[in-house]
Order: C-alpha cells, then structure tokens, then sequence
C-alpha cells in the first residue's frame, strides 16, 4: 500500500466534499473522531490497517459509465497526460502519447499508485498543496516545474507538467497530470 504519501489531507477533502463529518468516519473505521482530527490535521498518521482502509474508502475509480466519458478522452488524447487518483495517485486512465514512454505496459498499471516515481520536486510540490488551498475546494490547477526521476520503466522527464483537479462522479477527485514541456 502507499506508506509514504501524506493521507490526512486527502481525507479531509474527501470527507468536505462528500459532507461525511468526522465522527461518521471514525466510526467507519473503528477510531475515535479525534484520531481522524490528528490524522487530518498531520499531527498523527494512522497505523496500517487504518491507512489501508482510508485509502480503500477515499480512492477514486473510473471504472463506472458515468465516468467512462472521461476516461475515454484521456484514453485517446495525443497530448501526453494521465488521470490518477488525486487522494492515493493510484493511476486511472493514460494517452497513447504518455504511454509510449513508459518501458512498461500501462493498461498493468491501472489501478497502482504511481507515487513511487515522483521526482524530489513533484514531492515538495505535493507537500505544498495543503497551504495553497488544493484541498479545500474543486478544480484547481497548478504548474510544476521537475527533474527527471531517472527511471526507465515509468520515466518522469524534466520541464513542466500542469496538475488539475477533476471531480469524478463517485464524488472522489482525480488529478490530470499533462506534460507542458
């Protein structure tokens, strides 16, 4: 599972956009409301079996039809871009362009977390996010400016890559990630 990408904020999210309080999810979860403050607010992070439940609750899909619409653009952009999960970047759909330069095959990567590929500046990046207001509200944008990660298999080149947010129709939220240059 993904132990190395921040969970309380993403929750928070998910829980404000979907009008879930926080008590209702401890409950879901077995844990006091004030386990899922700490959690939210990062001064604690859940022990496995809570993380790995959280992001089984708050991870986006795109295999339903009301989301199909979506996926198919993406799926047949020529610009090189991709839609994750913005909660757990668990990878949902990707272009042909973006694909081509993966050295894997990305129809196996559906569903897998991609976070393992982020760059040191797609990390710092992602760190700010909670500060600029990402997950207070919908569709927000961001420019990133990043090296390259080195890898062969699933390559992130250096330039700018443009995050946007989308909201998805099992109220979770994707993020599309386009290659700029």
């Amino acid at each position: 599972m993904i132990h190395d990408l921040p969970i309380g904020r993403a929750l928070r999210r998910f829980r404000r956009l979907n009008a879930i309080k926080q008590g209702h999810f401890a409950e879901l979860l077995g844990v006091s409301q004030a386990s899922v403050s700490r959690w939210e607010s990062g001064t604690h992070e859940p022990e496995t079996i809570h993380r790995d439940k959280i992001v089984e609750l708050i991870a986006a899909q795109t295999g339903g039809d009301a989301d199909a619409a979506l996926k198919r653009l993406v799926e047949t952009s020529t610009q090189a871009v991709h839609l994750v999960c913005d909660a757990t970047h668990r990878l949902l759909a990707v272009s042909p362009a973006r694909a081509a330069s993966w050295q894997a095959d990305a129809q196996s990567w559906i569903g897998t977390s991609l976070w393992r590929f982020a760059t040191a500046e797609i990390v710092r990046a992602e760190a700010g996010l909670d500060a600029a207001g990402w997950f207070d509200r919908p569709f927000q944008t961001l420019d990133v400016r990043t090296g390259g990660n080195g890898s062969a298999e699933i390559p992130v080149r250096a330039g700018t890559m443009r995050w946007e947010t989308i909201p998805l129709a099992d109220g979770r939220t994707g993020r599309l990630t386009t290659t700029l240059s």
